[in-house]
C-alpha cells in the first residue's frame, strides 16, 4: 500500500478548452435542441457554460475599449461630448442647465437613453452646480440616486437642469431633472450629495 501524499499530476492537455468558435456553435446547437424538445431537458454543466458564455459575448463583454479611453480625463471628455448648450446661472441660487442629444452612442438595446449615461450626466451636472455654490473647494460624490420615470428615445433631445437643494458647511445636495425638450415631460430625476473635503490645519 502506497503512502505517498503527493497528489497525482493532471496533464491539462488531456482535455483542451474549447475555442470560442466551438463554444458558440455548441451554444447554438444546444439552443436549437432546447426549442425542439418538449419538455425541456436539463442542460449539462458544459452546455450551460457554453450558453452563458455565448450570451455574455453577445453583450459585447469581450470588446476592447478604444485607445482614447486610456487618456487622462477620458471619462470627463466622454460625458462632455454628449452635452450641449451648457449654461450656469448664479442668482438667486446656482443653477446649471444643458441639453443631451440622444445619439446611438448613448442608447441601450431598446434605442432609449442608457441608464448609465443618465447617471454619468447627473453626476457631472450636479458637481458643476455644487461647485457653483461652494466655490473651488475640493469635494467628492458621496451618494447618487436616480429615478427612471420615462424613456428618452433615439434622436430626441433632453433638457437637464441642476439646482441646489441644500448647502451646508461640509455638504452640498443637488437635484437634477431630465425633461424631454419637445414635451417637457419629466423622464429622469436624480439627487446627488457632495461632501466638501475639510482643510487640513498644520
Amino acid at each position: 500500500m502506497s503512502t505517498d501524499p503527493t497528489p497525482p499530476v493532471i496533464n491539462k492537455t488531456d482535455s483542451p478548452r474549447p475555442q470560442p468558435e466551438q463554444q458558440e456553435k455548441r451554444a447554438a446547437k444546444v439552443g436549437e435542441e432546447m426549442e425542439e424538445e418538449e419538455p425541456r431537458r436539463k442542460l449539462s454543466p458544459a452546455d450551460s457554460r457554453a450558453v452563458a458564455l455565448a450570451f455574455i459575448r453577445a453583450l459585447g463583454a469581450g470588446a476592447r475599449l478604444p485607445a482614447a479611453a486610456d487618456q487622462p480625463d477620458a471619462y470627463s471628455a466622454l460625458v462632455r461630448a454628449i452635452l450641449s448648450s451648457a449654461a450656469v446661472s448664479a442668482s438667486p441660487a446656482p443653477r446649471v442647465s444643458c441639453t443631451i442629444a440622444v445619439s446611438p452612442a448613448v442608447t441601450n438595446a431598446y434605442n432609449t437613453l442608457h441608464g448609465g449615461a443618465v447617471a454619468a450626466v447627473a453626476e457631472a451636472v450636479g458637481m458643476a452646480c455644487a461647485r457653483a455654490a461652494a466655490g473651488d473647494k475640493e469635494m467628492f460624490l458621496g451618494e447618487l440616486s436616480t429615478g427612471y420615470l420615462a424613456a428618452a428615445r433615439l434622436d430626441s433631445e433632453v433638457d437637464v437642469e441642476a439646482q441646489i437643494l441644500r448647502k451646508g458647511r461640509s455638504v452640498v445636495v443637488t437635484t437634477i431633472e431630465f425633461r424631454l425638450k419637445d414635451t417637457k415631460k419629466l423622464c429622469y430625476t436624480s439627487r446627488a450629495t457632495f461632501y466638501i473635503m475639510p482643510v487640513a490645519s498644520l
